[in-house]
């Protein structure tokens, strides 16, 4: 642990929350992240660390240390979401009708702003350069590749992110080897029938009742072809089907979402959920097409980059901060960094029944336990710090 970084990042936390809360008052959805993009400019320019900018938004800087050595990137998210402010007695609640932080970016971004503040501080003792990447359009899972397309990662060897966690507890953080987040994709299935009056279905073919009997069936690919102990999900969120109350429906749209954590189990379930729309459509006569578009990849932490980010914590902040948070079948677009370089992504807990911050992410309450922000800017820094001051990883 280095003392140093501590001091400062405790010496920034008031400022650390300010800045939070002023992203969040000004929230910003997917490439519209220009007054973020701005705020976080003016807070490297005081502290003089370069950067360049991104197309549309976010921001690639680089501290380099006092001797040569690896690169380690840190990243933070920034958008906010479509998602209606509930938290009506915030001081700091959003003023964007229709939009807020709804899970945690604002706390992110703030959080390695404050990293980077107490790494200039030691930079003389870095053997190497620390990379902030400061990441828009997460939620739609195109930030991490397009900034990958703009050179995020180049020279890049190794990366770490971090995430608040409404689920697990204020004070604990969590870094697990192995699966953390699962791939999300997204399906679209489209069937077509013959539609014709809702008095005389002998002379149609119902893409209701194709639709319904599909999403009743689907769930047998879970339970009957995959493996029970490697976790799957699918779920049809969406159904669009038929035009009027006495029209036997022609069309029916459904769209839905896939989860794994195994990209051989992904590959498998998606030719199964293609398998069943047809060969469902064709029993009624009809016909299915899908369209299949994946999303994130699943987040695999690296075994030696967990092990360092544990001891990190442990070092720093005490073996009753260590945290195991089980995986989650959330996505995360951070999965695409570490498809260019070894890395793990650590959870900051931050659910506190008494500060009512155990709301789920997305949901119009979500709110964070400010307090724990010092927890993840001081990782952030101490990890660097450890990575690039030990000899292999």
């Amino acid at each position: 642990m280095n003392q140093t970084i501590k001091q400062v990042v405790l010496n920034n936390e008031e400022a650390m929350i300010a800045f939070r809360r002023d992203l969040h008052i000004h929230p910003e959805l997917q490439w519209q992240e220009f007054r973020t993009t701005d705020q976080v400019a003016k807070e490297l320019d005081k502290l003089g660390i370069p950067y360049r900018r991104t197309e549309p938004t976010g921001l690639i800087a680089e501290l380099k240390g006092g001797k040569p050595g690896k690169t380690v990137a840190l990243r933070a998210d920034m958008d906010a979401l479509p998602v209606q402010e509930l938290n009506q007695d915030l001081p700091y609640k959003s003023t964007e009708d229709g939009k807020m932080h709804a899970c945690g970016h604002d706390a992110h971004t703030a959080m390695l702003l404050t990293a980077a503040k107490a790494l200039v501080e030691v930079k003389d003792e870095l053997p190497g350069t620390v990379r902030f990447i400061f990441q828009p359009s997460e939620e739609i899972a195109e930030g991490a590749k397009e900034m990958i397309a703009q050179g995020a990662m180049e020279d890049v060897d190794h990366v770490f992110g971090i995430h608040i966690w409404s689920q697990t507890p204020s004070g604990k953080i969590s870094c697990v080897v192995g699966s953390t987040f699962a791939s999300a994709d997204i399906i679209q299935i489209d069937f077509k029938g013959q539609g014709g009056h809702g008095a005389m279905p002998h002379d149609t073919i119902d893409a209701a009742v194709i639709a319904s009997s599909f999403v009743m069936n689907l769930q047998a690919i879970v339970a009957r072809e995959t493996d029970p102990l490697d976790p799957v999900v699918v779920t049809i969120g969406k159904m669009d089907v038929g035009t009027r109350y006495n029209v036997i429906a022609e069309n029916a749209r459904l769209e839905g979402t896939l989860r794994c954590f195994n990209n051989t189990t992904r590959a498998k379930v998606a030719k199964s959920i293609e398998h069943y729309a047809k060969q469902t459509a064709a029993i009624y006569g009809g016909t299915a097409e899908m369209i299949y578009k994946q999303g994130t990849q699943p987040v695999i932490n690296d075994e030696n980059s967990a092990l360092l980010v544990q001891k990190t914590i442990t070092d720093s902040f005490g073996e009753d901060m260590l945290y195991f948070e089980r995986p989650t079948t959330g996505g995360e677009d951070f999965s695409y960094f570490q498809d260019e370089a070894p890395g793990s992504f650590a959870l900051v807990g931050c659910g506190n029944p008494e500060k009512d911050t155990e709301w789920a992410h997305h949901h119009g309450r979500f709110n964070i336990d400010e307090s724990v922000m010092k927890n993840g800017a001081e990782l952030y820094a101490q990890f660097a710090y450890n990575y690039l001051n030990q000899d292999e990883i």
